[in-house]
């Protein structure tokens, strides 16, 4: 740990819709509320549902693009530009931490809307460095929390870890022109949070063993996966809290941080 460096929480954050980056609503608020609570951090690493690779990989460029990676909305939100620095350093740092996984350097890959989405409410002045981390959502359950738990040095280090993604998410059922949540999303979400506030990760890990409901939210596993990145850096002296606590149609908004406790 660095002198006087106190340990940096940890985020999972619901992203939802890609247009939560401009408009002025409950979620996009709350993005902007953290960032002006939570400790200014020295850079942040993400891991989004949207970089699914084959292996693992983590950006390297000095100067990382703003991928729009959707169609169909606004042209307000393909003019968004997120020109937050890259951080090399940490790119190699990261791999390091991960050397028993293979993870591989990508200096042309820029940051996709799971990651500029939630930090540019969070840091508008896009001035800290920011990383990235693949997905290889071919691998099961137990990788990604097993490289999640091999991160945790970072957090000593004044790194922000932001997992983004959501614990319910089924786009095949979301009906845009009546957002109102079906039972078995609700279940879903509930389901899973009260495994997060128990800290039951065996159950997380085994997300298919929960239920029919759950099976439903999470047809396929790109979403879910960065939760599980967040529970591995959880310690044991870390507070867990939830915040938008909420489902949109078929998708759940549902977020968490753990913060360090007084010992950290």
């Amino acid at each position: 740990m660095n002198a006087g460096q106190k340990r940096m929480p940890v985020l999972f954050v619901g992203h939802g819709n890609p247009m939560n980056a401009i408009e002025q609503n409950a979620f996009h608020q709350s993005w902007e509320k953290l960032g002006q609570a939570l400790p200014r951090p020295g850079a942040v690493l993400c891991i989004s549902a949207h970089w699914e690779t084959d292996g693992v990989a983590v950006t390297a460029a000095s100067r990382p693009e703003t991928i729009h990676d959707f169609y169909g909305f606004p042209r307000a939100l393909f003019d968004v530009q997120y020109p937050a620095p890259g951080e090399p350093g940490l790119a190699r740092r990261t791999a390091a931490l991960l050397a028993d996984y293979d993870v591989r350097l990508d200096a042309e890959r820029g940051l996709d809307h799971g990651v500029w989405s939630v930090l540019a409410p969070m840091y508008p002045e896009a001035d800290i460095p920011v990383v990235q981390l693949s997905l290889d959502s071919r691998r099961p359950g137990d990788f990604h929390y097993r490289l999640g738990k091999a991160l945790g040095p970072l957090r000593d280090e004044g790194v922000l870890i932001v997992a983004s993604g959501n614990i319910v998410h089924n786009l095949r059922l979301l009906n845009y022109r009546d957002p109102t949540p079906p039972a078995w999303a609700l279940e879903a979400d509930a389901a899973i949070r009260s495994r997060i506030g128990a800290r039951d990760h065996d159950a997380l890990i085994n997300y298919e063993a929960l239920g029919p409901a759950v099976k439903q939210g999470i047809p396929t596993n790109e979403h879910y996966l960065p939760l599980l990145y967040a529970l591995g850096l959880q310690q044991d002296n870390d507070v867990l809290s939830f915040f938008n606590t909420s489902v949109w149609g078929s998708i759940s908004m549902s977020s968490v941080i753990l913060t360090p406790g007084d010992s950290a």
